[in-house]
């Protein structure tokens, strides 16, 4: 009898440690570049009724990395599970590495009519047109981002090229201004709030925006190996789910100017620099964190016409819009 309930005691034992093993959160290290904009550092930060599967059923660790082309590095190294990718990059990434990647997830859109616009600035004495940049410094906050995407193409379509007629120095971006001023970079890319001081200051003057470079992009969305993400498809769904109500939150009047603590406690910076976050005066979070793959697949395809990409991708079978589908379905039904 007693070695029964040895046994016995041992398989209840074994049963309990089982579901605390299910039960543990699944970790995801997910990189960010900036804020507002990237949303990994806000998450864990975000009260706990507004994402009720945090803690549960996934935690995150945020990992700052300055742009997207050594965050997909990081993101093939294995060193994230999730990363906030450019158009450009996940292109690269199935033409160059052979990365299986699934898009599962929006961030943020930049220069989408009726909200924010962000510009490249100049010391005005120095730079008077775009031609003025051969044989300059110009600062990206890394390669393979959007910003390098929308230069590079900005001043090929005046005849130049990188490392041929100009200098790509990267700088990240609350150091973009410091270093214009110092003369240490002649373009400068503003984003907000950091364009304040050079909306007030005589010497300098917006040359061109993102968006004349490249019009509407999908800035930044949620990617991860094809393998992991089927792998944890359902935590997938919880964590999009916690997003979308996080974007309701957020966008909230009532609600937003919590939000916007949150983001300037992260930027270290005072509150009143950052109220316009989630609203029409920042870049553009879809409110069901639904990718626009028609958006994409233009923003790809507008690169290999002018060769800053060798081929195209069909951008339909690496984005998966089934997890924000039934991740909004359920906040609908609740």
């Amino acid at each position: 009898m007693t070695s029964w309930k040895f046994i016995a005691a041992a398989a209840l034992t074994g049963a309990f440690a089982a579901t605390a093993a299910v039960a543990e959160p699944v970790k995801i290290r997910i990189h960010w570049a900036q804020v507002p904009g990237h949303l990994a550092p806000v998450i864990a930060k975000v009260p706990g009724h507004v994402q009720p599967h945090y803690g549960k059923s996934y935690i995150v660790e945020p990992s700052f990395i300055a742009g997207s082309g050594p965050a997909l590095q990081a993101l093939a190294a294995g060193e994230l599970e999730l990363s906030g990718l450019s158009p450009q990059s996940i292109a690269l990434a199935q033409l160059e590495a052979k990365l299986d990647l699934r898009v599962i997830g929006h961030q943020f859109s930049t220069e989408v009519p009726g909200y924010a616009s962000s510009s490249f600035w100049v010391i005005k004495d120095e730079i008077q047109k775009i031609e003025d940049l051969r044989g300059k410094k110009i600062g990206v906050n890394a390669r393979a981002s959007t910003i390098d995407a929308a230069v590079r193409t900005m001043l090929l379509r005046h005849g130049m090229e990188d490392g041929k007629d100009y200098q790509i120095v990267e700088v990240r971006f609350p150091a973009q201004f410091a270093a214009l001023k110092a003369k240490r970079i002649d373009l400068a890319i503003l984003l907000k709030p950091n364009d304040e001081p050079a909306k007030t200051d005589p010497t300098l003057k917006p040359l061109f925006s993102i968006g004349d470079a490249l019009g509407p992009s999908e800035t930044i969305t949620w990617v991860g190996k094809a393998d992991w993400v089927a792998k944890n498809r359902a935590v997938l769904v919880d964590f999009i789910e916690d997003s979308i109500r996080f974007r309701k939150w957020a966008s909230d009047p009532k609600t937003q100017p919590e939000a916007a603590k949150i983001v300037a406690e992260i930027a270290k910076q005072p509150l009143a620099r950052y109220s316009y976050v989630y609203t029409k005066e920042d870049n553009y979070y879809d409110p069901n964190a639904m990718v626009n793959v028609a958006r994409m697949q233009k923003n790809i395809d507008d690169l290999v016409k002018i060769k800053l990409l060798p081929a195209s991708i069909d951008v339909s079978k690496v984005v998966d819009l089934s997890i924000a589908r039934e991740a909004a379905a359920r906040v609908k039904t609740n």
